[in-house]
């Protein structure tokens, strides 16, 4: 089992608050959970420095900025022992957004945003395909995506 890092009750109200938006103020989380915001810049800082908290992002709809086109492609590599080799060069092409590393029937599974059909087709052939090491792929596309959710928090949580 993973090492839980030492947290209490306030560090999982902070973090609770901030999952469901990132653009709150100290100042409103320290109203929030009954204490100052020196507290909270505390708090998060220790947050931080144990790796729960590992910056921030800016979540942008990518259908809005005109990529139509969310696909999964799991990916066989030809040995096992050539997975560094071959994520190394994964990183490097940006349609790709996030790469696992699985049990099952794929060594990886890619998460890829695309413009369109064509666009896809083009990173699948001219960049996924021909990085040595990679046997095949089986791509899925996404048609709609149900849920997306920050890790839930709540009472359930036993560190």
């Amino acid at each position: 089992m993973a090492h839980i890092a030492e947290i209490d009750e306030l560090d999982i109200k902070i973090l609770t608050l901030l999952l469901h938006n990132a653009r709150l103020p100290f100042t409103d989380i320290a109203n929030e959970v009954h204490t100052s915001s020196g507290t909270v810049h505390v708090r998060m800082k220790k947050m931080e420095s144990l790796g729960i908290v590992q910056g921030a992002q800016l979540l942008v709809s990518p259908t809005k900025l005109g990529y139509d086109i969310c696909a999964f492609l799991g990916i066989y590599l030809e040995k096992g022992s050539l997975y560094k080799r071959v994520v190394t060069e994964l990183q490097s092409i940006p349609e790709i957004v996030e790469l696992h590393y699985t049990t099952g029937n794929y060594n990886i599974l890619a998460k890829i945003v695309c413009r369109d059909t064509q666009h896809l087709r083009e990173v699948l052939n001219d960049k996924i395909q021909a990085i040595e090491g990679i046997e095949r792929t089986e791509t899925f596309i996404s048609l709609e995506e149900s849920l997306q959710r920050p890790l839930s928090l709540d009472e359930t949580y036993h560190g």
